[in-house]
């Protein structure tokens, strides 16, 4: 299994890092950070030098973890745009598709995916935001969501309901996915703000009340919602790891960087032996996490995922952009709280948050496995 990257896609990575470095400016970061303002103009560039194309998943990685590289916030805001629209790829509609995803990949329109509530973060079967049939073609949604990406900009949301009363023995059953949108009668949204990281990008708490939901609105089956959203985080996941990889060699450059800069100007820290073995520490985790990212994707984009790859790949690549950012903090003393590292270190922990928290990941890897070595054995009985 070659998990290389060919010379087309090494050069694609060239344009996108070259494009980063020149678009994403110390004014920029600093202004989108400080201010917390979505990067509007650069999403738009993005799309218009064809750097987000979903019909090639490869490059779509590839832009994730460069831009990430350079800036998170921005990088992140330019291609967050497209969130969840792999649901309505998958289990939309002809109509839904050519209503709404069809503008979405082309940068005119901007999606969110909604699934948190605040007694529903890990625990996606907890939602309590409920939909009930109007028995007249509609349906009726009430509640909220919370910490949802693009949630003042958005102008659709693929939303996670309860469409049915709990089963308290399967709480996953009875949840369906249904289509949101911004300027429906009942739907606001307010902004979220003083995030620990990423804060170029837009985060809100939206709130349904007696929201009219035409059929037509409704993503697949009825009750197949939960399944949706698991399908989803299995593609998901592998570009937060990517996200992660490009965090944690950001940080690697800036090690690497201040001890040639050092090295140059005569000081000695470069020949340490504890220097030394911190580069070589951080450059192991990263090439180890970017290889565990690669292997799940070349399964995902061959349409044979491993939920165990995925989540192995999206927790150790968490677990390095922290460490990485972290010991480039240490090495760099008040120069790395003077520095854009600052804000690579704030940047980085949420990768160990969304999209499945590393807790949740170890106890993903440790049931799968478990539950095939049950198999493995019963068969063999």
């Amino acid at each position: 299994m070659d998990f290389s990257i060919s010379p087309e896609l090494e050069e694609f990575r060239n344009k996108v890092r070259s494009f980063a470095l020149r678009e994403f400016t110390e004014e920029l970061k600093h202004k989108h950070d400080e201010e917390e303002s979505y990067p509007e103009e650069i999403r738009k560039k993005v799309f218009k030098d064809g750097l987000v194309d979903v019909s090639k998943p490869w490059e779509m990685l590839i832009t994730m973890e460069e831009f990430c590289r350079v800036d998170p916030g921005l990088g992140l805001s330019s291609i967050v745009s497209l969130f969840g629209n792999e649901i309505l790829m998958f289990h939309g509609s002809d109509y839904q598709r050519e209503k709404y995803l069809e503008k979405v990949w082309k940068g005119d329109l901007i999606s969110g995916f909604a699934v948190t509530e605040p007694n529903a973060g890990s625990d996606v079967a907890g939602i309590s935001s409920y939909m009930k049939n109007n028995g007249d073609g509609t349906w009726l949604l009430n509640g909220g969501k919370m910490f949802i990406t693009n949630g003042t900009i958005a102008d659709i949301f693929l939303t996670l309901v309860r469409s049915s009363p709990v089963d308290v023995a399967k709480k996953h059953h009875g949840l369906s996915m249904v289509i949101v949108e911004k300027n429906m009668k009942g739907f606001s949204a307010n902004k979220i703000k003083g995030k620990m990281g990423v804060r170029a990008t837009n985060t809100g708490e939206l709130s349904f009340d007696n929201v009219v939901i035409p059929e037509s609105n409704i993503v697949g089956e009825i009750g197949k919602g939960f399944y949706y959203v698991m399908e989803f985080f299995n593609i998901s996941r592998i570009y937060v790891a990517a996200q992660a990889v490009g965090i944690a060699q950001g940080a690697l450059d800036y090690i690497l960087n201040y001890v040639a800069v050092n090295k140059k100007t005569g000081n000695d820290m470069a020949d340490k032996e504890l220097t030394s073995f911190l580069i070589a520490e951080v450059t192991t985790r990263v090439e180890a996490a970017r290889l565990l990212t690669y292997r799940a994707a070349s399964l995902l984009f061959k349409f044979t995922p491993d939920p165990v790859a995925t989540s192995i790949a999206k927790y150790y690549a968490a677990e390095t952009a922290t460490y990485a950012t972290e010991k480039a903090m240490e090495l760099l003393g008040i120069d790395g709280v003077t520095t854009d590292l600052e804000r690579l270190y704030r940047d980085a922990k949420i990768t160990e948050i969304w999209e499945g928290t590393s807790e949740i990941e170890k106890l993903t890897i440790a049931r799968m496995l478990i539950k095939n070595k049950i198999k493995e054995v019963e068969q063999h009985a």
